[in-house]
């Protein structure tokens, strides 16, 4: 695969896709390590929270969404436009500015604010991520460039989430704002190593012929709503466990510094599965992969129903386990089909379709599990895993039936 040659050449391949990569792993440690703590740091209690706390934590965490969900269309838009390493690194810093500026209260309203303006900086940095990657990456391993990057971005979440874990089972809560700091740290870290290793670049210079309401009409299409729409059943899901798994947790006796070596341990395993898979999507078809990840997820949510009926027991959790590893094939062919679907001067803007869906889903996923189990308890989770197994199924048998043409390609492409 070489380099491109459209109009936004320039770009030496390692470099950039290096600093992608590296930039991808800071940005998700950090908000993974902070997330791990947000619930608590909010309402000043490491257990015992009762049904107003989480309400009031699940509408501060769904700023982030709000602020995703209505800006990524105009962060894409930027990367296409002006370029995608710009709003790549803009995204860092000011993400880094946000974190510093979370330890200086933990009245909601403000914090809230401040949510509302990491989801910007999320958007803008998601967006410009998955363009480079699209761009860079030939149809015939668009998967395997993509599961390398799902790799890296899983990898920095769950790593951030388990140190989350740790230190939110290692201070007192009086202290919980150094791990925001720590989190400023680690995202001015590496927007330096990622400026440092696209110095020698010419920045992307984007098209001066993009034009939004055109590029809207065209990625807002059923193909690619097939592709995007499921990821809004799975961060339903995800947005709920990541923002309550360490306080649930806690409340049942299970260590959160247990929880978190646990999860940093099956999180290695991304680096090397989350490639292969994508490998997999390029030689045995997108549809069929995304159909395989999609009956993980399904199995994993009949799990977690099961999780909070019985307690954590040990045929549970290794099920859990397992459905989770077969759900991680859907990541890697998703995000390949949504490049396929695009061309190289809407990329960003596409890609930043699969944001917006993202947000969506933690934004819905946050006020509806919250405020169903505020009312109705264990009964609402439960409600809540039924609608979104039966909503993510629904979704990809239309995907599956629409069987789009899909050229395969050997498995053993190169690995570099």
């Amino acid at each position: 695969m070489g380099a491109p040659t459209g109009p936004r050449t320039g770009w030496v391949e390692r470099p950039s896709l290096g600093a992608v990569f590296f930039a991808t792993f800071f940005v998700r440690f950090a908000f993974g390590i902070t997330l791990a703590v947000f619930a608590s740091y909010i309402t000043g209690k490491s257990i015992g929270l009762g049904g107003s706390d989480y309400g009031t934590v699940g509408l501060v965490s769904a700023m982030a969404p709000v602020g995703e969900f209505s800006t990524v269309l105009l962060s894409g838009a930027a990367a296409d436009r002006w370029g995608r390493f710009p709003v790549l690194f803009a995204g860092m810093g000011g993400s880094a500015v946000l974190f510093g500026l979370v330890t200086l209260t933990r009245a909601p309203i403000f914090l809230a604010g401040v949510n509302l303006a990491f989801g910007v900086a999320s958007g803008a940095i998601l967006a410009a991520s998955l363009a480079v990657v699209g761009d860079l990456a030939g149809a015939d391993e668009r998967g395997y460039e993509m599961g390398r990057f799902d790799a890296v971005n899983l990898f920095g979440w769950i790593a951030g989430f388990a140190v989350g874990l740790v230190a939110f089972g290692s201070l007192p809560n009086a202290r919980l704002g150094l791990v925001f700091l720590f989190g400023a740290v680690v995202l001015a870290g590496g927007l330096a190593l990622a400026a440092v290793l696209v110095r020698r670049e010419p920045i992307a210079r984007g098209s001066p012929s993009y034009q939004l309401g055109r590029v809207l009409r065209t990625v807002f299409r059923r193909s690619v709503l097939l592709v995007t729409l499921p990821w809004l059943s799975i961060y339903m899901l995800i947005g709920t466990a990541l923002v309550f798994l360490g306080v649930s947790a806690n409340g049942v006796g299970v260590s959160p510094i247990y929880l978190g070596v646990l999860i940093a341990g099956g999180g290695s395993l991304l680096v090397v599965t989350q490639p292969y898979f994508g490998r997999l999507a390029d030689r045995e078809g997108r549809t069929r992969m995304m159909a395989i990840g999609a009956s993980g997820f399904v199995a994993l949510m009949a799990f977690a129903s099961l999780l909070v009926a019985y307690g954590p027991r040990t045929p549970l959790l290794v099920a859990v386990g397992v459905s989770t590893l077969v759900a991680l094939t859907y990541g890697p062919a998703a995000l390949a089909a949504l490049a396929d679907l695009t061309s190289e001067i809407s990329r960003a803007t596409t890609m930043a379709i699969y944001s917006l869906t993202i947000s969506l889903g933690m934004l819905l996923g946050l006020l509806l599990s919250t405020q169903l189990y505020a009312r109705l308890g264990n009964g609402g989770l439960y409600l809540f895993f039924g609608a979104l197994a039966v909503a993510l199924a629904g979704l990809t048998l239309a995907r599956y039936r629409e069987r789009p043409t899909e050229r395969s390609v050997p498995l053993t492409t190169p690995a570099r």
